[in-house]
């Protein structure tokens, strides 16, 4: 009796060398300068002079700073409303855009710009916009209020502002994953009498949950980067109405000079920023998702 023939494992995809680049990469560029900044937390440093070990001086300092817990608070109220308003409106917008008619083309041109324009370019048109000593506030009744001098309003002209900026970026991340949907499926729909608003609930939302997954992680987690906006727009006032969490970081390092405690508050935005990630990637299932095109 002969033995079967030896059958050869196959490995699919690349190997990991593949990785050591990017590997290389990260390593350089995220992993050692995040190691330096935890060490700097446990210093006191004013930038100049020569850091001196405190311990946990900084943390206790920062961490029982009333400061600190208005600007973690108006950080999540920042990336849940922001995940509210961005999320329906780029999955309407993308919906809409993924047909193949000649004006919604030139629709999805119209609402694509504000990703040309820079974060400090659209805050200063916000300020200008808004000001309620000249400009479109003279015109329009409405704007004549002093949206960014309210502690009850600046947070939510911040959120639109930033809405403003990204919703056509998620817009984009919808739209192609419409298209990616088989036109079959909606064929078969319209055969069975489904109409348009059916063919979206039971067609469209199910086959974009993927997409949905990956803008919601973009849009929660790039909400504990928003600094640039928020800084020329409105400084973190009046107050501390807006200073959230990214530009209590900047204001403590670089404002107060206090280098230690700003690297505990970027330490608590990169844990945050990382427990984050992992908590959607685990609840959504990601890393269990498989293509959903034909044949693949």
């Amino acid at each position: 009796m002969t033995a079967p023939p030896r059958v050869r494992a196959r490995h699919g995809g690349p190997t990991i060398w593949f990785t050591v680049p990017a590997l290389a990469f990260f390593t350089v560029f995220a992993i050692v300068p995040l190691a330096v900044v935890v060490v700097l937390s446990l210093m006191r440093w004013d930038g100049l002079g020569t850091p001196a070990w405190t311990g946990l001086t900084n943390w206790t300092g920062v961490l029982s700073d009333p400061v600190t817990g208005n600007a973690i608070w108006l950080t999540v109220k920042v990336m849940v409303v922001s995940w509210l308003v961005q999320t329906p409106v780029s999955l309407l917008l993308g919906t809409f855009t993924a047909g193949r008619q000649r004006y919604r083309a030139v629709l999805a041109v119209l609402y694509f710009l504000p990703l040309l324009m820079s974060a400090a370019a659209i805050a200063i048109a916000f300020k200008a916009v808004l000001d309620p000593n000249f400009g479109l506030s003279k015109a329009i009744p409405l704007l004549g209020q002093d949206w960014l001098g309210s502690p009850d309003l600046v947070l939510y002209v911040v959120i639109f502002a930033i809405a403003w900026q990204f919703v056509p970026f998620h817009t984009l991340l919808y739209q192609a994953g419409v298209r990616q949907i088989p036109a079959a499926l909606y064929e078969s729909a319209a055969i069975d009498g489904a109409g348009r608003v059916n063919q979206f609930l039971h067609i469209t939302l199910p086959q974009l949950r993927y997409t949905i997954v990956t803008s919601s992680t973009l849009m929660l987690v790039g909400s504990l980067t928003y600094f640039d906006l928020v800084f020329v727009l409105t400084g973190g006032g009046p107050g501390d109405s807006s200073r959230i969490l990214a530009l209590h970081m900047y204001i403590t390092g670089f404002a107060s000079n206090d280098m230690g405690r700003a690297s505990a508050i970027a330490v608590i935005l990169a844990a945050a920023g990382l427990v984050l990630s992992l908590g959607l990637t685990r609840l959504s299932g990601f890393s269990r998702m498989r293509s959903q095109q034909e044949g693949a």
